[in-house]
């Protein structure tokens, strides 16, 4: 089977791998304490041009949950889109922290002031929630990115309103590296509070890099992270991996790799005329078949099943570091069979 189902089936990239191997058995100390951790936090600090505290965290849904926990007060909310991960994939893990979800509709999956405003309007007085922090995913789970400008209207607004904004990085990766973006880390590290890093997703064996960058959320973070589950004892096995993926570029090589595939299927697939229903320039690839052709396909490649729309099926295609090119050629030739099976 070629999976498209994730960009995180796989066990990690080779020079990852090579890199948790090298020290053999060599001691280090635990929960993060070590020098090869706190290595890899100064190469991500040179990225960022500013003085932010890293810590490195076990997953993305540990990561959210803890930087949400420890931010707000129990009376306190969250603002999100009705797509965001924290919605709709957390198993409800910020509602049973005591934290209340204002959702929003989005555009294209992406949160915009006007929607932030309207949250800010209606909670008014001590009967309801005081909205303290807006939550959003760049790439978002539908493939989008934030423009530049995009994410400095919402900072704007953020500030305006005393909001801590905070920014998913799940796949900041693919976000950084997709055509049209006008992003950099050190732009996210400036125009929001708090954010992570993706290692999961890109390349990693597991873990993300959560970067706090506003000084009021830094103190007693450890506290937080050890509370909420999160403290790796043999967290230099996320220190090692993000050493590994912020050398050389490798961070962003693998994100390029994963958009490039992409791009190659997303063009196939427009070629043959297929809905594409959402305008994502990452490897996130969302298009409607009929039901036979995805049953069909299903006997080859992993993919998810999102939605039905116009009586078709709507399936999830994603791309990794991992997936070649001749991936794509296999897909789309399947494809081609089938649909001239169809005829």
């Amino acid at each position: 089977m070629i999976s498209f189902l994730n960009d995180y089936s796989q066990t990690a990239h080779q020079e990852i791998l090579n890199r948790l191997i090298s020290p053999g058995y060599q001691s280090y100390p635990g929960y993060g304490l070590d020098d090869r951790s706190h290595y890899a936090a100064k190469l991500i600090k040179q990225q960022l041009g500013c003085d932010a505290d890293i810590h490195f965290m076990i997953g993305g849904t540990s990561c959210n949950k803890t930087v949400i926990a420890h931010a707000l007060k129990p009376y306190e909310s969250v603002i999100a889109v009705t797509t965001g991960h924290i919605n709709v994939h957390e198993t409800g893990a910020i509602e049973a922290s005591g934290h209340k979800i204002n959702l929003v509709n989005g555009l294209e999956g992406k949160i915009t002031a006007e929607k932030i405003q309207e949250v800010l309007s209606c909670h008014i007085d001590e009967h309801m929630v005081v909205p303290k922090m807006v939550y959003i995913s760049n790439s978002t789970e539908t493939g989008t990115i934030y423009s530049k400008s995009e994410l400095a209207s919402i900072s704007k607004i953020c500030k305006q309103n005393n909001l801590y904004l905070y920014l998913d990085g799940a796949r900041l990766g693919v976000a950084l590296t997709a055509d049209n973006n006008d992003l950099s880390l050190n732009d996210i590290a400036a125009l929001t509070d708090v954010f992570y890093i993706g290692g999961t997703k890109n390349g990693a064996l597991l873990g993300e890099a959560a970067v706090i960058v506003n000084e009021k959320l830094k103190k007693g973070f450890r506290h937080s992270i050890k509370q909420n589950g999160g403290l790796l004892a043999k967290g230099f096995i996320i220190g090692l991996q993000f050493e590994a993926l912020f050398t050389d570029n490798l961070f962003f090589r693998l994100a390029a790799k994963a958009n490039q595939t992409a791009k190659l299927l997303r063009n196939g697939l427009i070629a043959r005329k297929i809905n594409l229903t959402y305008p994502a320039p990452t490897n996130q690839i969302f298009a409607a078949f009929s039901d036979d052709i995805v049953k069909g396909l299903s006997k080859k490649y992993l993919f998810e099943q999102w939605e039905k729309l116009n009586g078709q099926t709507v399936i999830r295609l994603v791309t990794s570091w991992a997936t070649e090119s001749e991936d794509i050629a296999s897909f789309l030739s399947d494809l081609d069979e089938m649909q001239k099976q169809k005829r």
